[in-house]
């Protein structure tokens, strides 16, 4: 099977595949893991075997018949490789041994490979060299060719010094008023199958571009970082934000509030998939990754170096009026379960291209977040 890498272009790891007991002990390299799969992490210390609940993760082990999640490669599934290798779609893959390639680093808090380059089953192999365009559209460019370049000053920085280089690229932005945030989030949100509609973050639900407003089962601005979190309102700047600012359906809109995000939680009207409680908020699967990233985009975007507030992500779900958002450990984990997207990463470059000029780091480098909070 072709290497496909995250954004498209990748060299398979020529060298003899590591078992997956020597993957465990060699974390922070890169190399090719050979295993048996044997179900679908869920939390660090959980695999299932059957009823899988989506195609992002698979667990490898050196015998087929493995119970023992010590002796288990947790492997992230991004994007490109989910049709082909995710268990929910695949369920006939528990037992096959495969090959997979990539950094070897902990995913879900636990010995894994994540951001793969290449899957294969074993005995067959990779190309050496491959190349895949990635799809293009009328509205945009390619996000990736131009990331290292803008990323310059960062690359090879972590932690807070990655934190500081991060905020002094990208707060070189285009600043948009609050009324010009619907013009830009009827682009930016537009149903990919409907180009007269936006699509809403939480409820999914597609509304017509020029059904916005206050009313019932009309759709507003969501400030994904709650805008009283630091109290910025919807000034120019943070308030105003479209890495941050969503459309969505009202009644949606104020379910959330300015809750914190976290697990667990009663069904939300009209948007499936998504949970309330009292102190918290948590989105449907398929965004949640989503949301973690604009999160961790405000925290390093807004440092209070710049006239605006400085934002912090922390591991709390009572933060009122704070300048902070949790839960941190919850948003990290969210980050890993669901990997950017085509359609997260051409609203990324929407947004760099058309209106702020500035991009999120952690759409195109999602592995920045556990090296900025470890």
């Amino acid at each position: 099977m072709a290497a496909v890498g995250l954004y498209g272009s990748t060299a398979a790891v020529a060298a003899a595949p590591l078992t997956v007991a020597q993957a465990i002990a060699q974390q922070g390299s890169t190399a090719t893991v050979s295993g048996y799969v044997v179900g679908q992490p869920t939390a660090t210390n959980t695999v299932v075997t059957s009823n899988y609940p989506n195609d992002y993760a698979l667990a490898l082990a050196d015998s087929a018949s493995e119970t023992s999640t010590s002796r288990m490669l947790y492997v992230q599934i991004t994007t490109s490789f989910r049709t082909q290798w995710g268990l929910r779609t695949n369920p006939s893959l528990k037992g096959r041994k495969i090959d997979v390639t990539g950094p070897l680093g902990a995913y879900f808090s636990h010995a894994g490979l994540t951001s793969p380059t290449a899957f294969a089953f074993s005995g067959t192999t990779p190309p050496t060299s491959t190349t895949t365009t990635p799809p293009t559209t009328t509205t945009t460019t390619s996000g990736p060719s131009n990331c290292e370049t803008y990323y310059a000053s960062a690359c090879g920085k972590t932690g807070a010094a990655l934190k500081s280089s991060l905020n002094s690229i990208i707060r070189n932005q285009t600043k948009l008023s609050y009324d010009a945030v619907w013009e830009a989030l009827k682009v930016t949100d537009q149903d990919p199958g409907n180009s007269s509609n936006v699509i809403g973050l939480y409820s999914g639900r597609s509304m017509p571009k020029s059904d916005n407003g206050g009313g019932a089962d009309q759709w507003n601005r969501e400030h994904v970082w709650a805008k009283s979190h630091g109290d910025f309102g919807t000034a120019t700047g943070p308030g105003t934000d479209v890495h941050h600012l969503r459309a969505e359906d009202v009644s949606v809109n104020s379910a959330r509030g300015n809750l914190d995000f976290d697990l667990g939680g009663s069904a939300v009207a009209q948007a499936p998939g998504s949970l309330a409680d009292g102190d918290s908020f948590e989105p449907r699967n398929a965004v949640k990754g989503d949301v973690a990233r604009m999160i961790f985009y405000m925290a390093v975007r807004y440092e209070g170096n710049d006239g605006y507030v400085n934002l912090e992500v922390n591991n709390s779900v009572a933060n009122g009026s704070a300048p902070y958002i949790g839960k941190l450990s919850v948003l990290k984990q969210w980050n890993q379960q669901d990997p950017p997207d085509a359609n997260e990463r051409n609203r990324n470059q929407l947004i760099f291209d058309r209106f702020q000029k500035n991009r999120n780091p952690f759409i195109d480098h999602p592995e920045w977040v556990g090296s900025i909070w470890p």
